[in-house]
């Protein structure tokens, strides 16, 4: 199951590789660290004091699903015998939340 999550998560994720507040997608198998940025294209992070990473996971949370912040870059990682629904909609949930948090931040909220 593993090797099956592990492509349904990098699929899902792909479109990332674009958005303007994502300096980086990590994955290691079903692992993956997304890093928050306000620049993309300078590479330029947040000011800590936005607290990007935890306005993501309360964004998230509101959605029912947990997610990890570390600083400014969000974690997923989920159970390994977790459906593929269930992991294409923490794909869903991850995207939209970090748009919302983004979103919200070039806002000034």
């Amino acid at each position: 199951n593993v090797a099956e999550m592990t492509a349904v998560l990098e699929s899902g994720l792909a479109s990332l590789d674009r958005h303007e507040h994502v300096g980086q997608v990590r994955q290691r198998g079903m692992m993956v660290g997304i890093e928050l940025v306000a620049d993309r294209d300078g590479n330029v992070p947040f000011a800590p004091e936005r607290r990007t990473g935890h306005l993501v996971a309360l964004a998230a949370r509101r959605r029912g699903v947990v997610l990890r912040p570390l600083g400014d870059v969000v974690v997923l990682m989920p159970a390994p015998a977790m459906p593929v629904d269930d992991v294409e909609r923490l794909v869903e949930i991850a995207i939209e939340s970090i748009d919302e948090a983004t979103e919200a931040i070039a806002a000034g909220r």
